[in-house]
């Protein structure tokens, strides 16, 4: 299955919800329309943006039936298996094929902590067990243990693994990872989580980005990509500057940090510019207000994202 191949931007979609924290249907079509009209090669859904820690079965199950439903195939869908176990794994992933995803997104496991061998035998599990290209998420902050170069380099030489989504933060481990690729033939697809970096990782090697910021503003990373593909570096990184500043939504607030900070920068943005009708986060986690919504505000005027 290693076959499966994507390159671009590939975002990691927020999920809307209504304040009773309902799957709101109507934002959450407004925002992958939007998305797929500024041009992205792909959608990764129930991924650390959309909040997959904090769904449940059935919500994970809703979030992907909509979203199958809205893309109707325009772009392949990325979805996250993320679980504490290999078994709750293979359980997710079945119920995501079903659905009608195209590939799957899986962390090491992160409750029952192991050796890197049994993370390896992890990753080969779900291959055996699931029908379907796998993508390894590689996140330490999240899970504890870092994924190395040489192993995902060595599973992806064998077919286990379809592709890499990095948001380690090891620059030297993501550029080993990339050169490895390529002189193995590239057999992966290998994709930087890291939006404010985007730039350099091309400059790396990397097949594409999987960049949360693209929720706010796709229209820059699909031209960054555009730009890396054609070899014109310094428009990319005029582009990743200017995405830059409006990265500062992450660090205006006060009095909040993780997802708080994070998603929920991303869901008051989504709001403010009328994509979502609210900024619901799922419990139990408080959406951004007062202050820090102005401060979000300001941030998006400042850049042209919206009328002051």
């Amino acid at each position: 299955m290693s076959d499966f191949k994507i390159s671009g931007v590939v975002p990691p979609v927020v999920v809307p919800d209504t304040p009773d924290y309902k799957l709101d249907v109507p934002s959450f079509e407004r925002l992958i329309n939007r998305l797929i009209d500024a041009g992205v090669d792909g959608l990764f859904f129930l991924g650390s943006s959309g909040e997959v820690a904090f769904s449940s079965d059935a919500r994970r199950d809703h979030v992907l039936t909509e979203a199958v439903r809205i893309v109707d195939h325009r772009v392949p869908v990325l979805a996250g298996i993320i679980d504490t176990e290999t078994e709750r794994m293979v359980e997710q992933g079945k119920r995501a094929l079903k659905i009608g995803v195209d590939a799957l997104v899986a962390t090491a496991p992160f409750y029952a902590l192991g050796t890197l061998q049994d993370v390896e035998n992890h990753f080969r599990i779900l291959h055996k067990e699931l029908d379907a290209p796998i993508f390894a998420y590689d996140i330490p902050v999240c899970v504890h243990v870092k994924l190395p170069w040489k192993m995902l380099a060595k599973l992806g030489q064998e077919g286990v693994l379809a592709g890499v989504k990095d948001s380690s933060g090891d620059d030297i481990g993501f550029r080993y990872l990339c050169e490895a690729n390529a002189k193995m033939g590239h057999p992966m697809s290998v994709l930087s989580g890291h939006e404010m970096v985007v730039d350099c990782a091309y400059l790396s090697g990397a097949d594409g980005s999987v960049p949360g910021l693209a929720n706010v503003e796709p229209y820059g990373y699909v031209r960054m990509w555009k730009a890396a593909q054609a070899g014109d570096w310094e428009s990319a990184r005029k582009e990743q500057e200017r995405i830059n500043e409006i990265s500062h939504i992450f660090d205006v607030t006060k009095g909040v940090a993780g997802y708080g900070a994070g998603v929920g920068s991303f869901k008051t943005a989504l709001a403010l510019m009328g994509i979502f009708s609210s900024n619901t986060m799922l419990p139990p986690v408080k959406p951004l207000e007062g202050e820090n919504v102005e401060a979000i505000k300001k941030v998006l005027v400042d850049n042209g994202l919206l009328e002051s």
